[in-house]
């Protein structure tokens, strides 16, 4: 009879984890998925950042406990949501910019692994700090054989394409800190060479504009000429870094879209929000870009709308100049208690954007409840 109620018990035990399992990694939204009426034609992306993978480095508890749900919250969005596309906003690794190459090749065996259908799908994924390193170590080489390995990248951890009819732009934000860098004129040429192609296309009149509309004084600022190209009439910019936010107080964020938390990577991360420079150009890395090179941004590209990262936290901003820039929370454990992701729904007519926030079950939570059914258990057979 004891036997018996043992394993019952047991059977019970299972199919409670079972469908526990399944339930905590059906993602949860907060907002409609659509705000409009989405038409057949109308492209859905899932955005994801600061997944901060180890590799082989990673502990016991990641692999068979982060690692796993991780895996079954990708598989469960996609058999949910159905994106048409899934952009990486960058720190991909924990501490790329320290790993060797074969290290950094374990890393990327554990994102597509992690990935699963996802991989089968048109994908982008940037590079964040964590991923190439401050400028102070920043290995332009190694920056290089990393953005090989990673779809749409060109050397200098840039990217542009179209899908869906829907323009991306994605920057290497991290080498725009990096004052009189080669690979920050790199950058900066991606920028001008998509600033031109936008002018092209919305005004033939600017075929004669030349790079002297974008220029620096000598102290390496940018500045530039008024341009005719209205905002948002550019392409979607994917960064790691978020702009400047303090020009235009006015517009801050959407509260429906700030969460609470007591993290101290949270805290320690809204510190400042200003950069200070360092000597021969070398900004600490700490929340957004500099100002004058956010505005340079903004008028050169004429974003549609801007997706970052960085923060760990959700945020809605709206710039000076009426550009949206939604800042994608960490989609990782090992940043928060409640890591999420954001889905957007580009409508196919007109340049409306659909934004929703979605998220895991918080690991505490998950934690909790696997130790209360191991005590339930433990006590189950100690009075059988």
């Amino acid at each position: 009879m004891v036997r018996f109620r043992l394993r019952a018990l047991s059977v019970i035990a299972i199919a409670f984890l079972i469908l526990f399992q399944d339930r905590l990694s059906t993602p949860v939204c907060n907002n409609p998925v659509f705000q409009f009426v989405q038409e057949p034609h109308d492209l859905k992306v899932i955005f994801v950042a600061d997944l901060l993978l180890s590799g082989s480095e990673s502990t016991y508890f990641n692999r068979f406990f982060r690692d796993h749900y991780m895996s079954k919250f990708f598989r469960k969005s996609f058999e949910t949501l159905k994106p048409d596309l899934l952009i990486v906003l960058g720190d991909v690794s924990a501490k790329g910019s320290k790993l060797t190459k074969s290290r950094w090749l374990s890393v990327l065996r554990q994102f597509y692994k992690m990935l699963g259908p996802f991989v089968d799908l048109p994908f982008h994924a940037i590079l964040g700090d964590r991923d190439i390193g401050e400028c102070s170590d920043l290995d332009v080489n190694k920056l290089n054989w990393i953005a090989r390995k990673l779809p749409g990248l060109d050397p200098s951890g840039c990217g542009a394409f179209e899908i869906g009819n829907v323009s991306f732009v994605s920057l290497n934000a991290v080498a725009l800190l990096c004052d009189n860098s080669s690979l920050r004129f790199d950058v900066e040429k991606v920028i001008e060479r998509e600033s031109l192609e936008l002018r092209r296309e919305t005004k033939p009149a600017t075929k004669t504009l030349n790079h002297s509309t974008y220029s620096r004084d000598s102290n390496f600022n940018f500045f530039w000429r008024e341009s005719a190209v209205l905002s948002g009439s550019g392409p979607v910019l994917l960064l790691h870094l978020p702009l400047d936010q303090t020009r235009n107080k006015h517009y801050g964020g959407n509260d429906d879209f700030e969460r609470s938390s007591s993290s101290f990577v949270e805290w320690s991360n809204e510190v400042t929000r200003n950069r200070e420079l360092f000597g021969t150009g070398l900004y600490n890395i700490l929340h957004t870009l500099p100002r004058n090179a956010s505005e340079y941004i903004l008028q050169a590209l004429r974003p549609r709308i801007i997706f970052s990262a960085h923060r760990y936290t959700l945020s809605d901003h709206v710039h000076f100049d009426k550009t949206r820039e939604i800042s994608v929370p960490a989609m990782s454990w090992n940043a928060r208690d409640d890591p999420g992701f954001v889905i957007a729904t580009f409508q196919k007519t007109g340049r409306a954007v659909s934004i929703s926030y979605c998220s895991l079950a918080r690991e505490s939570h998950i934690i909790v409840v696997y130790v209360s059914i191991v005590v339930l258990f433990c006590l189950a057979c100690l009075r059988g």
